[in-house]
């Protein structure tokens, strides 16, 4: 028997679905979400409480006032009133004598109120003309006959525009622009923060990301909806890619940030740009849930948003959506159909099924959350994709957050500064507006701003600069003051010990899936009192820069059981400062973890990374049995050094270099750039695309 949902049966009714799902909780029916489905019963039973609802309202509204008892009064004598006194007549008005002197008079008066204007420090001759209806030569001229020698474009000194606003009948009042230095610099970049009136605030459309497994149709899904939303739309439009864009729904829009992934998002988040509202998390039916599902899952639940699963690929005969919703689970993700409350939804990219229905959800979701912004305010949001055009310059997707913003409008984003030359949609449309969460193409911009910057509106082109010039000074003073992941620690653990009700975050990769669980376990019975350890991330195989980005978005630490970065994660280590934690004994791990937790230094003993070697062929040789001839990629190669062997990631060997040639020569170390022949310490099993990590381990006091 077909069921109805929660928010079919609020449209039916014609009230809110959150108003509906409360009364259907309240009558003891068991639904947790505006998805959720009603049998007939429970169908019956909600329609049936807002008849008996109306019923009493309107029993209430006809009912006679029952009339209150009166007491008696006293019986007294009847005394005759006295006659109320005549009310005298109002003076007559006096005939307004009207001259022509004193409509003159009266003229001018209006024009001397009306004679006012507020102009704002910085600004050019030109424009002063053009607020005062006076042309940019007259202005010039007078200038000069007050001393002061300013050319059409230039600024108007401050204490020059009250006398040569009087000159011309204005009385000006001269707005200061703000202080620079007083502008709040964050640690890492500028996080614009307001506070808006609630009474001024409106919905507004979601923002929603897309992320999955790579093939898992995330493209086809965006391009379906895109397609399907210009044919329902104007023709003629030519798309273009701008890295965001909007459909209509039933006479509501939704937004969609088009990355190629959760790499883009999470690069967002890290900067700081929390822009995203719901994240839809494709999976495909016939594969389920694999390596990068679980990335993405994990980078949507850090961002704290409401996920919605996408079951693609239902037009396949191996899908099989009861397998993926199972799997799920593992991951802390109870879809509706298993008694949770997260929605799930099948659907086909390639053919377009079930993709109307998604997109009702999005939109219950977004009802459910009560997304709200100020229209009115000046406008604030974050840029999304930003390059150098040839033929319109610097160009920038943005998502407007708070405000709308207008051609012609003074903004700052970073180290970026310009003016709205022109604004255009995904499909080449210009726009002279932007209200909140919609996505603009904005043209006008000095320098190319960097996607994740949050921008923000001026009130002139010159605050706009003053800003930006700030925020430039501010990141290049950065760069001579890099922190390094010691120093980070340091702050972490110092956060740990002073702060109630701490969280310690952690990214955990093992060499296998058995390893995992057991961590998993471990880790989750590792408390104290006011603190708690979260494992935001966990996987199988090496650290890779996702993780490290993950790690710097959520403020975590990163840990490998058998499990070693690779280059490209060294390197965003280094970079980021995040503090990457190896280890080959569970217990040492968990050790470590605990007294982290605690907000102790740790550990006892330090690994000091030395160099990386790329096996490219193996040989044997009489004295030395297995040699694994090899090109030094990153430091140096020291003989008799503490090593390791890295296979896909993860450590096959760990223990010392027994020999080290380059040629026929026996030599101490290898440098970076060179080719050398590496025999570990009893250990045979070498294969080319190996890689031979050397280190060595230093003792430190524990504080």
């Amino acid at each position: 028997m077909a069921k109805t949902r929660v928010y079919e049966l609020a449209k039916e009714l014609g009230l809110e679905s959150k108003e509906v799902l409360a009364r259907a909780q309240e009558l003891g029916i068991e639904v947790k979400t505006a998805s959720s489905g009603l049998d007939e019963d429970g169908v019956a039973v909600v329609k049936l409480s807002y008849v008996e609802t109306a019923d009493a309202e309107v029993a209430e509204e006809t009912a006679e006032p029952t009339p209150e008892p009166v007491a008696e009064a006293p019986a007294v004598e009847e005394v005759p009133a006295a006659p109320e006194p005549a009310p005298e007549p109002a003076p007559e008005p006096e005939p307004e004598v009207v001259t022509p002197e004193s409509v003159e008079e009266a003229e001018s008066e209006e024009e001397e109120a009306e004679k006012i204007i507020e102009v704002v420090e910085g600004v050019t001759a030109h424009e002063f003309g053009r607020m005062i209806g006076e042309r940019t030569g007259e202005i010039v001229r007078e200038l000069m006959n007050m001393g002061e020698i300013v050319p059409g474009g230039g600024q108007i000194p401050v204490d020059a525009l009250e006398p040569l606003g009087e000159h011309f009948g204005w009385s000006v009042l001269v707005e200061l622009a703000p202080d620079v230095e007083e502008v709040d610099e964050g640690p890492q970049r500028s996080i614009i923060e307001y506070e808006d009136d609630p009474a001024a605030m409106e919905e507004r459309p979601p923002v929603v990301v897309i992320m999955g497994h790579v093939d898992h149709g995330k493209t086809q899904l965006l391009d379906t909806i895109r397609s399907a939303n210009v044919v329902a739309g104007e023709a003629g439009g030519i798309t273009q890619h701008i890295g965001a864009y909007q459909v209509d729904r039933n006479g509501s829009k939704i937004t969609f940030i088009d990355t190629p992934g959760h790499e883009a998002f999470t690069a967002l988040r890290a900067r700081g740009a929390d822009v995203t509202d719901v994240a839809i998390i494709v999976v495909a039916a016939n594969d389920g849930v694999m390596p990068q599902t679980v990335e993405a899952i994990s980078h949507a639940k850090a961002a704290e948003v409401p996920i919605i699963i996408a079951i693609n690929k239902m037009d396949l005969d191996a899908a099989d959506p009861y397998a993926v919703r199972a799997a799920l689970t593992q991951y802390e993700l109870v879809v509706e159909e298993l008694g949770g409350d997260v929605i799930s939804a099948e659907i086909s990219a390639l053919t377009g099924d079930g993709v109307d229905e998604l997109l009702d959800m999005i939109s219950l979701v977004a009802e459910v959350e009560e997304l709200k912004a100020d229209p009115r305010a000046p406008a604030i949001g974050t840029v999304v994709e930003a390059q150098l055009d040839i033929g319109r310059g610097a160009v920038a997707t943005v998502i407007v957050q708070r405000g709308t913003l207008k051609k012609g409008d003074a903004l700052v984003a970073g180290a970026a500064s310009g003016r709205v030359r022109a604004m255009f949609d995904e499909m080449g449309n210009q726009m002279t507006s932007a209200g909140p969460s919609s996505p603009a193409l904005v043209t006008g911009w000095g320098d190319v701003p960097s996607a994740g910057d949050m921008f923000q509106v001026a009130k002139n082109e010159r605050t706009a600069r003053k800003l930006a010039e700030a925020e430039s000074a501010r990141q290049r003073a950065a760069e001579f003051v890099v922190p390094t992941a010691t120093e980070r620690l340091g702050s972490l653990l110092e956060q740990l010990r002073t702060e109630g009700h701490a969280e310690l975050r952690l990214v955990v990769k093992a060499d296998a899936h058995g390893s995992l669980e057991a961590l998993r376990d471990a880790v989750g019975k590792i408390k104290r009192d006011d603190g708690k350890v979260s494992i935001i991330h966990a996987g199988v195989g090496g650290v890779t820069s996702n993780d490290v980005m993950l790690a710097e978005a959520s403020e975590a630490i990163i840990y490998g059981f058998n499990s070693r970065p690779d280059a490209a994660a060294r390197k965003a280590a280094k970079e980021h400062a995040i503090d990457v934690r190896t280890f080959s004994i569970i217990y040492e791990m968990l050790d470590d973890i605990e007294s982290l937790l605690i907000g102790e230094l740790a550990p006892d003993e330090v690994e000091n990374f030395l160099g990386v070697a790329e096996v490219r062929a193996t040989f044997r040789a009489p004295r030395y049995g297995m040699i694994a001839g090899s090109y030094v990629t990153e430091g140096e190669i020291n003989r008799n050094a503490a090593a390791r062997l890295v296979r896909d990631g993860v450590v096959v060997y760990d223990g010392r270099i027994a020999s080290l040639r380059r040629f026929k020569e026996d030599v101490q170390t290898v440098a970076q750039g060179f080719e050398c022949g590496i025999g570990l310490e009893n250990f045979r099993d070498i294969k080319e695309g190996d890689t031979i990590e050397s280190f060595e381990v230093r003792q430190v006091a524990r504080t």
